[in-house]
Protein backbone atom coordinates (compact mmCIF):
# COMPACT_ATOMS: atom_id res chain seq x y z
CA UNK A 1 0.00 0.00 0.00
CA UNK A 2 2.99 2.48 0.99
CA UNK A 3 4.71 1.82 -2.41
CA UNK A 4 1.62 2.54 -4.42
CA UNK A 5 0.96 5.31 -2.25
CA UNK A 6 4.47 6.86 -2.94
CA UNK A 7 4.29 5.90 -6.64
CA UNK A 8 0.61 7.93 -6.81
CA UNK A 9 1.87 10.83 -4.81
CA UNK A 10 4.73 11.19 -7.61
CA UNK A 11 1.85 10.42 -10.42
CA UNK A 12 -0.23 13.84 -9.05
CA UNK A 13 2.33 15.74 -8.79
CA UNK A 14 2.56 15.86 -12.92
CA UNK A 15 1.92 19.32 -14.36
CA UNK A 16 -1.19 18.03 -16.25
CA UNK A 17 -2.86 16.14 -13.25
CA UNK A 18 -2.31 19.50 -11.03
CA UNK A 19 -3.91 21.71 -13.32
CA UNK A 20 -6.56 19.37 -13.86
CA UNK A 21 -7.53 19.17 -9.99
CA UNK A 22 -7.32 23.27 -9.99
CA UNK A 23 -9.27 23.29 -12.92
CA UNK A 24 -12.12 21.09 -11.46
CA UNK A 25 -12.05 23.02 -8.14
CA UNK A 26 -12.88 26.05 -9.70
CA UNK A 27 -15.53 24.29 -12.15
CA UNK A 28 -17.14 22.57 -8.56
CA UNK A 29 -17.50 26.09 -7.34
CA UNK A 30 -19.59 27.15 -10.43
CA UNK A 31 -21.86 23.79 -10.51
CA UNK A 32 -22.65 24.37 -6.45
CA UNK A 33 -22.83 27.83 -5.93
CA UNK A 34 -24.71 28.17 -9.18
CA UNK A 35 -28.54 27.52 -7.88
CA UNK A 36 -30.37 25.28 -10.23
CA UNK A 37 -26.80 23.70 -11.30
CA UNK A 38 -25.36 20.79 -8.80
CA UNK A 39 -22.44 18.89 -8.63
CA UNK A 40 -23.86 15.83 -10.26
CA UNK A 41 -25.51 18.01 -12.98
CA UNK A 42 -21.31 18.95 -13.65
CA UNK A 43 -19.99 15.58 -13.43
CA UNK A 44 -22.85 14.58 -16.26
CA UNK A 45 -21.53 17.67 -18.20
CA UNK A 46 -17.81 16.22 -17.81
CA UNK A 47 -18.04 12.68 -18.33
CA UNK A 48 -18.33 12.69 -22.13
CA UNK A 49 -15.21 14.77 -22.30
CA UNK A 50 -12.95 12.26 -20.44
CA UNK A 51 -13.80 9.60 -22.80
CA UNK A 52 -10.74 10.22 -24.61
CA UNK A 53 -8.47 11.47 -21.47
CA UNK A 54 -5.98 8.86 -19.49
CA UNK A 55 -7.60 7.09 -16.65
CA UNK A 56 -6.03 8.79 -13.89
CA UNK A 57 -6.83 12.34 -15.57
CA UNK A 58 -10.60 11.80 -16.03
CA UNK A 59 -11.13 11.04 -12.28
CA UNK A 60 -9.47 13.47 -10.93
CA UNK A 61 -11.34 16.07 -12.97
CA UNK A 62 -14.44 14.23 -11.99
CA UNK A 63 -13.68 13.89 -8.37
CA UNK A 64 -12.39 17.40 -7.79
CA UNK A 65 -15.78 18.47 -8.97
CA UNK A 66 -17.46 16.51 -7.18
CA UNK A 67 -15.70 17.30 -3.58
CA UNK A 68 -15.73 21.14 -4.55
CA UNK A 69 -19.39 21.35 -5.83
CA UNK A 70 -20.52 19.40 -2.13
CA UNK A 71 -18.61 22.73 -0.19
CA UNK A 72 -19.60 25.82 -3.01
CA UNK A 73 -23.88 25.18 -2.36
CA UNK A 74 -23.13 26.94 0.64
CA UNK A 75 -22.21 30.08 -0.55
CA UNK A 76 -25.45 30.75 -2.44
CA UNK A 77 -27.03 28.98 0.69
CA UNK A 78 -25.13 31.70 2.64
CA UNK A 79 -26.09 34.78 0.22
CA UNK A 80 -29.07 33.96 -0.93
CA UNK A 81 -31.15 31.28 1.31
CA UNK A 82 -31.02 29.61 -2.01
CA UNK A 83 -29.09 25.97 -1.86
CA UNK A 84 -26.80 25.61 -4.46
CA UNK A 85 -26.75 21.88 -4.05
CA UNK A 86 -29.11 20.06 -1.68
CA UNK A 87 -25.88 19.13 0.47
CA UNK A 88 -26.50 22.81 1.55
CA UNK A 89 -29.67 22.71 2.89
CA UNK A 90 -28.90 22.97 6.54
CA UNK A 91 -25.98 24.91 6.02
CA UNK A 92 -28.82 27.64 5.21
CA UNK A 93 -30.87 27.14 8.63
CA UNK A 94 -27.79 29.13 10.25
CA UNK A 95 -25.50 30.57 7.26
CA UNK A 96 -28.43 32.41 6.27
CA UNK A 97 -29.38 34.42 9.61
CA UNK A 98 -25.23 34.47 10.35
CA UNK A 99 -25.28 36.54 6.79
CA UNK A 100 -28.61 39.01 8.26
CA UNK A 101 -26.70 39.65 11.22
CA UNK A 102 -24.00 41.19 8.68
CA UNK A 103 -21.53 38.75 9.76
CA UNK A 104 -21.50 37.62 6.20
CA UNK A 105 -17.67 37.07 5.82
CA UNK A 106 -17.51 34.82 9.09
CA UNK A 107 -20.59 32.41 7.99
CA UNK A 108 -18.43 32.17 4.33
CA UNK A 109 -15.13 31.61 6.99
CA UNK A 110 -17.08 28.93 8.70
CA UNK A 111 -18.46 27.10 5.59
CA UNK A 112 -15.12 26.79 3.82
CA UNK A 113 -12.44 26.05 7.00
CA UNK A 114 -15.28 23.45 8.29
CA UNK A 115 -15.63 21.89 4.73
CA UNK A 116 -11.97 22.17 3.91
CA UNK A 117 -11.58 20.04 7.63
CA UNK A 118 -14.58 17.72 6.75
CA UNK A 119 -13.00 17.14 3.39
CA UNK A 120 -9.05 16.43 4.52
CA UNK A 121 -10.27 14.25 7.32
CA UNK A 122 -12.61 11.85 5.44
CA UNK A 123 -9.66 11.87 2.20
CA UNK A 124 -7.28 10.94 4.60
CA UNK A 125 -9.68 8.28 6.25
CA UNK A 126 -10.11 7.16 2.99
CA UNK A 127 -6.94 6.79 1.95
CA UNK A 128 -5.69 4.54 4.73
CA UNK A 129 -8.68 2.67 5.77
CA UNK A 130 -10.92 2.09 2.64
CA UNK A 131 -11.28 -1.83 2.53
CA UNK A 132 -11.89 -2.04 6.54
CA UNK A 133 -14.83 0.71 5.87
CA UNK A 134 -16.09 -0.94 2.97
CA UNK A 135 -16.17 -4.25 5.21
CA UNK A 136 -17.97 -2.22 7.86
CA UNK A 137 -20.60 -1.03 5.73
CA UNK A 138 -21.64 -4.88 4.96
CA UNK A 139 -22.31 -4.71 8.42
CA UNK A 140 -25.38 -2.82 8.04
CA UNK A 141 -28.47 -4.30 7.16
CA UNK A 142 -32.12 -2.60 7.10
CA UNK A 143 -32.58 -2.83 10.95
CA UNK A 144 -29.42 -0.68 11.04
CA UNK A 145 -30.67 1.86 8.29
CA UNK A 146 -33.93 2.25 9.91
CA UNK A 147 -32.56 2.80 13.10
CA UNK A 148 -30.57 5.72 11.50
CA UNK A 149 -33.25 7.45 10.38
CA UNK A 150 -35.16 7.13 13.40
CA UNK A 151 -31.91 8.69 14.92
CA UNK A 152 -32.12 11.36 12.97
CA UNK A 153 -35.59 11.90 12.61
CA UNK A 154 -35.18 11.71 17.12
CA UNK A 155 -34.31 15.42 17.35
CA UNK A 156 -37.19 17.04 15.50
CA UNK A 157 -38.30 18.47 19.00
CA UNK A 158 -35.00 20.33 19.01
CA UNK A 159 -35.49 21.99 15.38
CA UNK A 160 -38.80 23.33 16.31
CA UNK A 161 -38.29 26.02 18.18
CA UNK A 162 -41.11 27.26 20.79
CA UNK A 163 -43.41 25.09 19.64
CA UNK A 164 -42.85 20.86 19.81
CA UNK A 165 -46.45 20.83 18.36
CA UNK A 166 -45.68 22.62 15.06
CA UNK A 167 -42.32 21.08 14.80
CA UNK A 168 -44.27 17.08 15.14
CA UNK A 169 -47.12 18.45 12.38
CA UNK A 170 -44.01 19.52 10.05
CA UNK A 171 -42.10 16.56 10.61
CA UNK A 172 -45.48 14.51 9.66
CA UNK A 173 -45.86 16.23 7.07
CA UNK A 174 -42.94 15.35 5.73
CA UNK A 175 -42.85 11.90 6.30
CA UNK A 176 -46.11 11.94 4.32
CA UNK A 177 -44.98 13.48 1.49
CA UNK A 178 -42.03 10.71 1.55
CA UNK A 179 -44.92 8.15 0.83
CA UNK A 180 -46.30 9.06 -2.23
CA UNK A 181 -45.84 7.24 -5.44
CA UNK A 182 -45.23 3.22 -6.15
CA UNK A 183 -44.60 1.18 -2.37
CA UNK A 184 -41.04 -0.34 -3.13
CA UNK A 185 -42.38 -3.36 -0.98
CA UNK A 186 -46.12 -4.19 -2.75
CA UNK A 187 -46.11 -1.91 -6.02
CA UNK A 188 -49.02 -0.47 -5.07
CA UNK A 189 -49.60 3.27 -5.98
CA UNK A 190 -50.20 5.33 -3.13
CA UNK A 191 -51.19 8.90 -3.09
CA UNK A 192 -50.56 9.37 -6.68
CA UNK A 193 -54.48 10.41 -7.77
CA UNK A 194 -54.42 9.07 -11.32
CA UNK A 195 -50.84 10.95 -12.15
CA UNK A 196 -48.65 9.24 -13.95
CA UNK A 197 -45.50 11.65 -12.72
CA UNK A 198 -46.31 10.89 -8.92
CA UNK A 199 -45.22 7.26 -9.70
CA UNK A 200 -41.99 8.05 -9.06
CA UNK A 201 -42.65 9.95 -5.83
CA UNK A 202 -42.31 13.74 -5.14
CA UNK A 203 -38.19 14.18 -5.58
CA UNK A 204 -37.20 16.39 -2.47
CA UNK A 205 -35.03 19.06 -4.35
CA UNK A 206 -38.19 21.04 -5.27
CA UNK A 207 -39.41 21.07 -2.03
CA UNK A 208 -36.35 22.19 -0.98
CA UNK A 209 -35.90 25.12 -3.48
CA UNK A 210 -39.24 25.90 -2.73
CA UNK A 211 -39.24 26.31 0.81
CA UNK A 212 -36.16 28.22 1.02
CA UNK A 213 -35.39 29.93 -2.34
CA UNK A 214 -38.55 30.69 -3.72
CA UNK A 215 -40.32 31.94 -0.66
CA UNK A 216 -37.13 34.05 0.38
CA UNK A 217 -37.32 35.42 -3.16
CA UNK A 218 -41.29 36.29 -2.31
CA UNK A 219 -40.56 37.47 1.13
CA UNK A 220 -37.98 39.77 -0.43
CA UNK A 221 -39.70 41.35 -3.49
CA UNK A 222 -43.24 42.03 -0.29
CA UNK A 223 -40.24 43.97 1.77
CA UNK A 224 -38.33 45.46 -1.08
CA UNK A 225 -35.07 44.75 0.12
CA UNK A 226 -32.30 47.06 -0.54
CA UNK A 227 -29.22 45.57 -2.28
CA UNK A 228 -26.02 44.47 -0.40
CA UNK A 229 -23.02 45.99 -1.74
CA UNK A 230 -20.96 43.01 -2.44
CA UNK A 231 -17.92 44.73 -2.60
CA UNK A 232 -18.35 44.44 1.50
CA UNK A 233 -18.92 40.49 0.98
CA UNK A 234 -15.06 39.30 2.49
CA UNK A 235 -14.65 35.91 3.33
CA UNK A 236 -13.07 35.88 6.75
CA UNK A 237 -11.66 32.72 7.81
CA UNK A 238 -12.35 31.71 12.05
CA UNK A 239 -9.07 31.62 13.65
CA UNK A 240 -7.48 29.12 15.94
CA UNK A 241 -9.73 29.88 19.46
CA UNK A 242 -12.71 30.02 17.04
CA UNK A 243 -12.02 27.21 15.75
CA UNK A 244 -11.13 24.98 18.94
CA UNK A 245 -14.46 26.55 20.40
CA UNK A 246 -16.33 24.25 17.86
CA UNK A 247 -13.72 21.54 18.09
CA UNK A 248 -16.24 18.74 19.34
CA UNK A 249 -18.35 19.78 16.48
CA UNK A 250 -16.11 19.44 13.81
CA UNK A 251 -14.54 16.31 14.83
CA UNK A 252 -18.14 14.86 15.76
CA UNK A 253 -19.48 15.67 12.52
CA UNK A 254 -16.41 14.67 10.31
CA UNK A 255 -16.45 11.23 11.97
CA UNK A 256 -20.49 11.00 11.34
CA UNK A 257 -19.81 11.61 7.72
CA UNK A 258 -17.31 9.67 6.68
CA UNK A 259 -19.68 6.97 8.24
CA UNK A 260 -22.77 7.86 7.01
CA UNK A 261 -21.00 8.32 3.41
CA UNK A 262 -19.38 4.65 3.27
CA UNK A 263 -23.42 3.74 3.69
CA UNK A 264 -23.94 2.96 0.16
CA UNK A 265 -27.30 5.05 -1.22
CA UNK A 266 -27.45 7.28 1.89
CA UNK A 267 -25.11 10.44 0.61
CA UNK A 268 -23.89 13.54 1.76
CA UNK A 269 -27.25 15.12 1.80
CA UNK A 270 -28.52 12.94 4.59
CA UNK A 271 -25.01 12.82 6.18
CA UNK A 272 -25.47 17.11 6.59
CA UNK A 273 -28.76 16.17 8.04
CA UNK A 274 -27.99 13.79 10.53
CA UNK A 275 -24.64 16.08 11.37
CA UNK A 276 -26.81 19.07 12.22
CA UNK A 277 -29.10 16.97 14.41
CA UNK A 278 -26.88 15.69 16.40
CA UNK A 279 -25.14 19.05 17.12
CA UNK A 280 -28.27 20.58 17.84
CA UNK A 281 -29.04 17.23 20.18
CA UNK A 282 -26.04 17.38 22.21
CA UNK A 283 -26.08 21.15 22.47
CA UNK A 284 -26.44 22.46 25.97
CA UNK A 285 -28.40 25.68 23.76
CA UNK A 286 -30.02 23.89 21.03
CA UNK A 287 -32.24 26.79 20.81
CA UNK A 288 -29.77 29.26 19.62
CA UNK A 289 -29.37 26.60 16.45
CA UNK A 290 -31.29 28.46 13.51
CA UNK A 291 -30.49 31.36 14.70
CA UNK A 292 -27.37 32.01 13.05
CA UNK A 293 -24.23 30.67 15.31
CA UNK A 294 -21.01 28.84 13.90
CA UNK A 295 -21.92 25.25 15.08
CA UNK A 296 -25.41 25.73 12.57
CA UNK A 297 -22.55 25.75 9.17
CA UNK A 298 -19.68 23.76 10.80
CA UNK A 299 -21.87 20.50 11.73
CA UNK A 300 -23.44 19.81 8.14
CA UNK A 301 -20.09 21.67 6.19
CA UNK A 302 -18.06 19.35 7.75
CA UNK A 303 -20.67 16.33 7.41
CA UNK A 304 -21.38 16.91 3.85
CA UNK A 305 -18.06 17.13 2.68
CA UNK A 306 -16.63 14.02 4.77
CA UNK A 307 -19.38 11.81 3.67
CA UNK A 308 -18.26 12.99 -0.27
CA UNK A 309 -15.17 11.21 0.17
CA UNK A 310 -16.71 8.57 2.41
CA UNK A 311 -18.83 7.63 -0.62
CA UNK A 312 -16.02 6.93 -2.56
CA UNK A 313 -15.74 3.68 -0.36
CA UNK A 314 -18.41 1.39 -1.62
CA UNK A 315 -17.38 3.13 -5.04
CA UNK A 316 -14.21 1.71 -5.28
CA UNK A 317 -14.26 -1.20 -2.84
CA UNK A 318 -17.76 -2.94 -3.30
CA UNK A 319 -18.86 -1.26 -7.01
CA UNK A 320 -22.18 -0.33 -5.26
CA UNK A 321 -22.49 4.17 -5.56
CA UNK A 322 -22.73 5.92 -2.37
CA UNK A 323 -24.43 8.71 -3.70
CA UNK A 324 -26.23 9.84 -7.05
CA UNK A 325 -22.62 11.88 -8.15
CA UNK A 326 -20.84 8.64 -7.04
CA UNK A 327 -23.53 6.22 -9.47
CA UNK A 328 -22.40 9.18 -12.12
CA UNK A 329 -18.82 8.29 -11.73
CA UNK A 330 -19.28 4.53 -11.92
CA UNK A 331 -20.56 5.10 -15.39
CA UNK A 332 -17.69 6.79 -15.89
CA UNK A 333 -15.41 3.73 -14.65
CA UNK A 334 -17.28 1.31 -16.54
CA UNK A 335 -16.72 4.00 -19.83
CA UNK A 336 -12.84 3.50 -19.37
CA UNK A 337 -13.43 -0.27 -19.27
CA UNK A 338 -12.32 -0.55 -15.41
CA UNK A 339 -14.79 -2.20 -13.02
CA UNK A 340 -14.80 -1.12 -9.58
CA UNK A 341 -15.36 -3.93 -6.99
CA UNK A 342 -12.95 -5.71 -4.08
CA UNK A 343 -10.34 -6.55 -6.59
CA UNK A 344 -10.07 -3.22 -7.69
CA UNK A 345 -7.46 -1.61 -5.05
CA UNK A 346 -4.92 -4.23 -5.94
CA UNK A 347 -5.52 -5.00 -9.55
CA UNK A 348 -5.29 -0.69 -10.17
CA UNK A 349 -3.29 0.58 -6.50
CA UNK A 350 -1.85 3.21 -8.55
CA UNK A 351 -5.31 5.05 -10.04
CA UNK A 352 -6.92 4.46 -6.50
CA UNK A 353 -4.57 5.95 -4.83
CA UNK A 354 -3.95 8.97 -6.74
CA UNK A 355 -7.95 9.52 -6.47
CA UNK A 356 -7.70 9.46 -2.70
CA UNK A 357 -4.47 11.80 -2.80
CA UNK A 358 -5.99 13.76 -5.48
CA UNK A 359 -9.25 14.20 -2.45
CA UNK A 360 -6.66 15.20 -0.16
CA UNK A 361 -5.27 18.00 -2.05
CA UNK A 362 -8.96 19.02 -3.52
CA UNK A 363 -9.50 20.48 0.34
CA UNK A 364 -6.72 22.06 -0.13
CA UNK A 365 -7.38 24.04 -3.14
CA UNK A 366 -10.28 24.99 -1.74
CA UNK A 367 -8.78 26.80 1.07
CA UNK A 368 -6.15 28.61 -1.63
CA UNK A 369 -9.42 29.46 -4.57
CA UNK A 370 -12.19 29.88 -2.30
CA UNK A 371 -11.63 33.38 -1.18
CA UNK A 372 -11.22 34.84 -4.91
CA UNK A 373 -13.89 32.88 -6.05
CA UNK A 374 -16.28 34.45 -2.90
CA UNK A 375 -14.81 37.71 -4.19
CA UNK A 376 -15.95 37.44 -7.50
CA UNK A 377 -19.13 35.72 -6.86
CA UNK A 378 -20.56 38.22 -4.34
CA UNK A 379 -20.49 40.78 -7.13
CA UNK A 380 -23.89 40.25 -8.18
CA UNK A 381 -25.25 41.31 -5.37
CA UNK A 382 -24.64 44.75 -6.27
CA UNK A 383 -27.21 43.98 -8.69
CA UNK A 384 -30.83 45.38 -7.99
CA UNK A 385 -32.76 42.61 -5.99
CA UNK A 386 -35.55 43.23 -9.02
CA UNK A 387 -33.51 41.57 -11.24
CA UNK A 388 -31.46 39.12 -8.65
CA UNK A 389 -34.61 38.02 -7.52
CA UNK A 390 -35.87 36.97 -11.02
CA UNK A 391 -32.90 35.32 -11.98
CA UNK A 392 -33.07 33.27 -8.64
CA UNK A 393 -36.24 32.41 -9.25
CA UNK A 394 -35.85 31.24 -13.17
CA UNK A 395 -32.83 29.57 -12.38
CA UNK A 396 -34.66 27.76 -9.87
CA UNK A 397 -37.37 26.93 -12.29
CA UNK A 398 -34.66 25.31 -14.57
CA UNK A 399 -32.96 23.72 -12.20
CA UNK A 400 -35.91 22.06 -10.86
CA UNK A 401 -37.00 21.12 -14.26
CA UNK A 402 -33.54 19.66 -15.01
CA UNK A 403 -33.82 16.90 -12.32
CA UNK A 404 -36.37 14.98 -13.96
CA UNK A 405 -37.50 16.95 -16.89
CA UNK A 406 -40.85 17.18 -15.29
CA UNK A 407 -43.11 20.77 -15.21
CA UNK A 408 -45.27 19.00 -12.50
CA UNK A 409 -41.50 19.31 -10.32
CA UNK A 410 -41.53 22.66 -11.26
CA UNK A 411 -45.37 23.18 -9.71
CA UNK A 412 -44.60 21.48 -6.76
CA UNK A 413 -41.56 23.89 -6.38
CA UNK A 414 -43.86 27.20 -6.64
CA UNK A 415 -46.32 25.65 -4.24
CA UNK A 416 -43.91 25.12 -2.09
CA UNK A 417 -42.43 28.45 -2.39
CA UNK A 418 -45.77 29.88 -1.01
CA UNK A 419 -46.33 27.41 1.38
CA UNK A 420 -42.74 28.70 2.94
CA UNK A 421 -43.49 32.14 2.41
CA UNK A 422 -46.59 31.48 5.15
CA UNK A 423 -45.21 29.44 7.07
CA UNK A 424 -42.18 32.41 7.92
CA UNK A 425 -45.33 34.42 8.89
CA UNK A 426 -46.65 32.35 11.46
CA UNK A 427 -43.57 31.22 12.58
CA UNK A 428 -43.62 27.44 11.40
CA UNK A 429 -39.89 26.26 11.03
CA UNK A 430 -39.91 24.42 7.78
CA UNK A 431 -36.86 22.46 9.35
CA UNK A 432 -38.77 19.74 10.78
CA UNK A 433 -40.76 19.01 6.57
CA UNK A 434 -37.34 18.71 5.55
CA UNK A 435 -36.20 16.15 7.86
CA UNK A 436 -39.16 14.30 7.28
CA UNK A 437 -39.10 14.07 3.71
CA UNK A 438 -35.06 13.39 3.51
CA UNK A 439 -35.33 10.39 6.17
CA UNK A 440 -38.76 8.97 5.38
CA UNK A 441 -38.39 7.03 2.72
CA UNK A 442 -35.17 5.38 4.18
CA UNK A 443 -37.18 5.06 7.80
CA UNK A 444 -40.38 3.40 5.74
CA UNK A 445 -38.44 1.12 3.22
CA UNK A 446 -35.88 -0.32 6.07
CA UNK A 447 -38.78 -0.54 8.52
CA UNK A 448 -40.65 -2.92 6.18
CA UNK A 449 -37.97 -4.21 4.45
CA UNK A 450 -36.85 -5.44 8.15
CA UNK A 451 -40.24 -6.67 9.38
CA UNK A 452 -40.30 -9.10 5.76
CA UNK A 453 -37.02 -10.46 6.66
CA UNK A 454 -37.78 -11.44 10.20
CA UNK A 455 -41.69 -12.27 9.38
CA UNK A 456 -43.45 -9.37 11.38
CA UNK A 457 -41.00 -9.93 14.61
CA UNK A 458 -39.76 -6.38 16.40
CA UNK A 459 -36.97 -7.89 18.33
CA UNK A 460 -34.93 -7.85 14.78
CA UNK A 461 -33.94 -3.80 15.62
CA UNK A 462 -33.35 -4.82 19.38
CA UNK A 463 -31.32 -7.80 18.99
CA UNK A 464 -28.63 -6.14 16.51
CA UNK A 465 -26.14 -4.43 18.99
CA UNK A 466 -25.70 -1.19 15.87
CA UNK A 467 -29.17 -1.02 15.61
CA UNK A 468 -29.92 -1.05 19.43
CA UNK A 469 -27.49 1.66 19.38
CA UNK A 470 -28.27 3.62 18.23
CA UNK A 471 -32.04 3.65 18.54
CA UNK A 472 -31.17 4.07 22.67
CA UNK A 473 -29.31 7.34 21.06
CA UNK A 474 -33.20 8.45 19.15
CA UNK A 475 -34.73 8.00 22.64
CA UNK A 476 -32.22 10.26 24.50
CA UNK A 477 -32.62 12.67 21.58
CA UNK A 478 -36.28 12.74 22.45
CA UNK A 479 -36.18 12.60 25.94
CA UNK A 480 -33.47 15.01 26.21
CA UNK A 481 -35.48 18.44 25.55
CA UNK A 482 -38.49 17.68 27.50
CA UNK A 483 -35.98 17.06 30.40
CA UNK A 484 -34.34 20.76 29.49
CA UNK A 485 -37.70 22.27 29.46
CA UNK A 486 -38.83 20.51 32.92
CA UNK A 487 -35.46 21.37 34.83
CA UNK A 488 -35.76 24.99 33.02
CA UNK A 489 -39.61 25.62 35.01
CA UNK A 490 -38.13 23.57 37.89
CA UNK A 491 -35.39 26.49 38.26
CA UNK A 492 -38.02 29.17 37.57
CA UNK A 493 -40.24 28.19 39.75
Amino acid sequence: MFAAIIESTMNIMQPMNLITLILGTVLGFFGGATPGISGTMMVVVFLPITYGMDSDVAFLLLTSIYSSSVFSGSISAILFRTPGAPEAVCTTLDGYPMAQKGKTGEALGYAVMCSAIGGLIGAIILLFTAPILAEFALEFGSPEYFALAVMGLSVVSSLSGKSISKGLIGAAFGLFLATVGIDSITGVQRFTFGVNRLMSGIDFIPILIGLFAVSEVLRKFQEKAKKIEGKKVKTKYPNLADLLRIKGTIIKSALMGTFIGILPGVGATTASMLSYSEAVRSSKHPELFGTGIPEGIAAPETANNAAANGAMVPLIALGIPGSATTAVILGAFILHGIQPGPLMISQQPVLVYTIFIGLILVNFFILLLSKPFVGVFSKILNVPYSVMGTLIGLLCIIGTYAVRNSMLDVWIMLIFGVLGYFMEKVNFSTAPIVLGIVLGSLAEEELRRSLVISGGDISIFFTRPISLTLLVLAVVGIITPYYRNYKMRKTAA
